[in-house]
């Protein structure tokens, strides 16, 4: 194609409307019609990445291959379009200023006064260009995070609204906005999304395209209405009702016809149309009926009264990926660490699951709980999944409870643990001494060598060796204890190619019980599960059915 095409999407409302979902669907439908895609997120935040942010106040923080700790989005974007992403494809604010200002102390500038308009719209610019030419991409779908009217967001807008006018045929707007029906009136109302396309106006931006979210269809009155009072033909008015699950949002806008919209917008034809696995998957979700009850221990779900599932996403996902190609319903049960500290007892209630994964997290907060929780599983033969954290407290529980290392534990729960057998990192001393928290931990792609005629190994398969796995660590295996764990059952079922770093470990004579210090959920897809997930969901299944 002669002119690479832009398109970008804002949100408009109110936040959380799933901008990251609409501009994964997008990408996928333009890719299933014979476009090279890729996608790209900008966070308003000063934080130079999303490696320091709260999971329960931001969401899950996901890991490129190259090592970028980004927002929970980019995951999305590798979900639907089945490829990685790059450092390429995140920015936020703190990385563009960064950015600038080093430009800046190199005399980049020639000695010219660097303002912020137009130098930081001009390095977004630049940002979103790198992405489409380093993957020679047919287009590029640029999410711009918050909400239009925001302040943080408006340098951003500003690089959209400069792109349009320097290539008024190659970029496109897209608004997701929300239609409102509140209880009491029990009337679809426009309005919120007329002021929001106001708002957007007031940068300078008119959009092409409104994805109007709702709970019902919108009719033809209100899209005719959006239409006038929006400045755009009512063709370019789309619905967005909400479905049950994410992966039915690209076959809504096949029904809206929003593919053939965007291409006619962009003067192009469609080279081919490739849709088949994404029908047949959801009419998988909508048809499976036996469910699998898996359990997540975790701490990061209260937000407030409300659970924030988003926590843990690429988890969630993974496993949805697993238990759909098996042919299961997924049951997920979300289980506060914590409240295993309040009441011991509580731990019982895990025999009514088929399986239980402790995840990712930071911190001594609830970590006895899921030590409780990890003990019950092996000792009554529950399918457990430790993941990064999650394979940590695994091998504490087994140092206390098997091997008998009293009061064993990580140095970042208890620095004065008499038994580290998880320490920190030697390389990640001198960080801590500095107070370098962020992007210094150990990220992205890592080989692991896996140990043959293990759970492990069999679940990737026979011919496989060595696997490449994302991480995010800091804190790893005290190898100086390796040999006492393993002379009373612990495996060591994965390493670094050196043999220096334990990367998986399982125990024997139990249905499954694995634990990895990598992130196996970063990279499951849709179309292409992770084996390890496929594994510990076969172990829930069997578990299921002896139960019966």
């Amino acid at each position: 194609m002669k002119n690479r095409k832009y398109i970008f999407v804002m949100g408009g409302v109110l936040s959380g409307l799933g901008k990251g979902i609409a501009v994964s669907s997008i990408a996928m439908l333009l890719k299933s019609r014979g476009f090279k895609v890729t996608a790209m997120k900008i966070d308003p935040y000063v934080n130079v990445d999303a490696g320091t942010m709260n999971p329960t106040e931001h969401g899950e923080v996901f890991v490129t291959k190259d090592g970028l700790e980004t927002d929970q989005d980019i995951g999305n974007y590798e979900r639907f379009l089945n490829t990685d992403m790059t450092r390429d494809n995140y920015m936020t604010t703190g990385a563009v200023y960064l950015s600038v200002i080093q430009k800046e102390r190199n005399l980049e500038y020639s000695g010219r006064c660097v303002e912020v308009v137009p130098h930081i719209p001009e390095e977004v610019i630049r940002r979103i260009k790198l992405a489409g030419a380093k993957t020679k991409s047919d287009f590029v779908l640029v999410e711009i995070g918050g909400t239009v009217g925001e302040y943080q967001n408006l340098l951003f807008l500003e690089a959209a609204r400069m792109m349009r006018l320097s290539q008024p045929k190659d970029v496109a707007f897209v608004l997701v906005s929300y239609l409102p029906i509140p209880s009491k009136i029990g009337e679809m109302k426009t309005k919120p999304t007329q002021y929001a396309v106001r708002t957007l106006n007031s940068a300078g931006i008119q959009p092409d395209f409104l994805l109007c979210r709702s709970e019902k269809p919108m009719d033809k009155p209100r899209r005719e209405k959006l239409g006038i009072f929006c400045n755009m033909s009512a063709g370019s008015v789309l619905s967005a009702v909400d479905v049950d699950s994410i992966y039915e949002v690209p076959l809504n806008f096949e029904k809206e016809k929003l593919t053939d919209k965007i291409l006619s917008h962009f003067g192009l034809r469609p080279r081919q149309k490739q849709i088949k696995f994404w029908l047949n998957l959801v009419k998988e979700i909508k048809t499976v009926r036996q469910p699998i009850k898996i359990g997540i221990v975790g701490k990061y779900f209260a937000t407030g009264n409300f659970t924030l599932a988003d926590s843990y996403i690429s988890v969630i996902e993974a496993i949805k990926h697993a238990v759909w190609h098996l042919g299961f319903k997924p049951d997920l049960k979300w289980i506060n660490s914590e409240e295993f500290e309040k009441n011991p007892s509580a731990v019982s209630g895990l025999k009514d699951l088929n399986g239980i994964i402790v995840p990712q997290g930071w911190g001594n907060r609830g970590s006895e709980g899921k030590i409780k929780a990890i003990r019950f599983c092996r000792e009554n033969k529950i399918p457990y999944f430790g993941l990064c954290y999650g394979m940590q407290m695994a091998v504490i529980e087994f140092a206390r409870h098997v091997v008998g290392l009293d009061r064993a534990n990580s140095i970042e729960v208890d620095p004065k643990t008499p038994h580290p057998v998880i320490h920190i990192m030697p390389e990640q001393q001198k960080y801590l001494a500095k107070k370098q928290y962020g992007g210094t931990i150990r990220l992205g792609n890592w080989p692991c060598r896996l140990t043959p005629n293990t759970v492990t190994a069999r679940a990737y398969g026979q011919k496989a060796k060595t696997v490449q796995e994302r991480h995010r660590h800091r804190y790893e295996f005290n190898a100086a204890y390796r040999k006492r764990l393993e002379d009373k059952g612990l495996i060591v079922s994965g390493t670094s190619p050196d043999g220096k770093l334990v990367e998986a470990i399982e125990i024997p004579d139990h249905p499954f019980f694995v634990g990895t210090q990598f992130h196996p959920e970063y990279i499951s897809r849709p179309e292409r599960p992770h084996p390890l997930f496929l594994a510990f969901v076969k172990a829930c299944s069997q578990r299921r059915d002896l139960k019966r």
